[in-house]
């Protein structure tokens, strides 16, 4: 029958459990191909495979698509040898669901069961278990999805977030990690508004592979989220050559100028966790954020410089009639940028609208230590006491002054 029961103690989780015969060629067997597809949910999914996953649309920047290409890479590895968890991470429509599939389809090649599922649809099969038309208990369902050989949930985090529903998903989850049971999740939510208890175990690098795919919607027309909300193109003038740090000033000016260029292009060259950048305005921060910008983006960085008014204002349009982009999409594409630069921190409206979309971007950023460049007229005791806390993190984040006039008034004292 293509199946064997080793001789183990009865002790042992996989005492009286049915295995493939290494020596049985499933693939050869389609009758049983086809039945496994059935039963895995993957019938739909069948053309999802590594072979038709694209790393190379022309849309891509270099960094999307090397962000495609380590995806890639790694959920392959994976389906050769299933050890531990996936984790797939990313906007909606970046290719997640496809990787996810294709290691489902791979696995059935190998004559493996597998169960693909959204989470909001395994939580409703689990309620229909409760109807009295249903054809099988609560505790079958259960217990079928959560000893899957190999179970894939797609959109982990978008499902009802009820107590219930959380209980039922941390139950499932911590049977499979506990047992170290192969288990594929995509999301593209903030790990850190999910369970607490789920997020803990996601962030166990001893078994989760984390990929984070930082291409956007490739269902979108060319033009992307990213550009139409980036307005870098209109600082494209503004580099560290001409950077002018000797018109009009004092030596104490100069001195200032240009320690302020030397830690720009130290971190134009190594992106690691937040730069902020102070001063009055027009006094050259934002010239050399933009600096830095465009200096990683001709390296290929995927990145987005966006004054914080207008991100706002993009954000709010996603509300108005007629639109076709999501609240949610456009919020994944500022929040999951590569590099990101906020100008003018502090100009926005203060409603708390306003104040708390600009929080969950600015924290989830700093949890996750994604590079990022604010700059901001403010002082530091000016701004939202939750950001202002964040800056105060000199593990993470490099606060320079600078204290230079402003370039107009520098000309005119020429």
């Amino acid at each position: 029958m293509g199946v064997v029961r080793y001789d183990l103690p009865v002790e042992h989780p996989d005492f009286g459990k049915l295995f493939r015969c290494p020596n049985y060629r499933v693939n050869l067997d389609g009758e049983r191909q086809e039945k496994l597809r059935r039963l895995s949910n993957l019938h739909t999914q069948s053309d999802k495979t590594f072979d038709t996953f694209r790393t190379d649309l022309p849309m891509w920047t270099p960094a999307q698509q090397q962000s495609l290409s380590t995806a890639k890479r790694v959920s392959q590895a994976y389906a050769e040898r299933l050890d531990g968890w996936l984790l797939l991470e990313g906007t909606y429509g970046c290719g997640k669901t496809h990787l996810a599939a294709a290691v489902g389809n791979a696995r059935l090649e190998h004559g493996d069961t597998v169960l693909f599922i959204t989470s909001p649809d395994l939580l409703d099969h689990l309620r229909g278990t409760y109807g009295p038309t249903s054809e099988i208990n609560y505790d079958e369902m259960f217990d079928r999805v959560r000893n899957a050989p190999v179970l894939i949930i797609d959109d982990l985090g978008v499902e009802n977030p009820s107590h219930w529903a959380q209980e039922k998903l941390f139950q499932l989850l911590n049977y499979r990690y506990s047992r170290h049971l192969p288990t594929v999740l995509t999301t593209n939510a903030d790990l850190d508004l999910l369970d607490p208890r789920i997020r803990s175990r996601l962030l166990d690098e001893s078994m989760i592979h984390r990929v984070k795919i930082s291409a956007p919607d490739f269902r979108t027309p060319v033009q992307t989220q990213r550009d139409r909300l980036s307005n870098l193109t209109m600082y494209a003038d503004m580099m560290f050559e001409n950077f002018d740090t000797s018109t009009g000033v004092t030596p104490e000016d100069r001195q200032n100028l240009e320690r302020g260029m030397a830690v720009a292009r130290g971190y134009a060259k190594d992106p690691r966790d937040w730069l902020v950048l102070m001063g009055p305005f027009g006094c050259g921060k934002t010239h050399l954020a933009a600096a830095i910008a465009n200096d990683l983006q001709q390296r290929g960085a995927d990145v987005v410089f966006v004054t914080v008014p207008d991100l706002l204002d993009y954000l709010r349009m996603t509300y108005n009639p007629g639109t076709t982009s999501t609240f949610e999409g456009r919020f994944q594409t500022v929040r999951n940028a590569s590099v990101l630069v906020l100008d003018d921190v502090g100009t926005e409206s203060a409603t708390p609208w306003a104040k708390e979309k600009l929080f969950q971007i600015i924290n989830h950023r700093y949890v996750a230590r994604m590079p990022t460049i604010l700059t901001t007229a403010k002082q530091v005791e000016e701004l939202d006491p939750r950001i202002r806390s964040r800056l105060l993190d000199r593990r993470r984040c490099l606060v320079f002054a600078i204290t230079a006039p402003a370039y107009v008034n520098r000309i005119y004292r020429k």
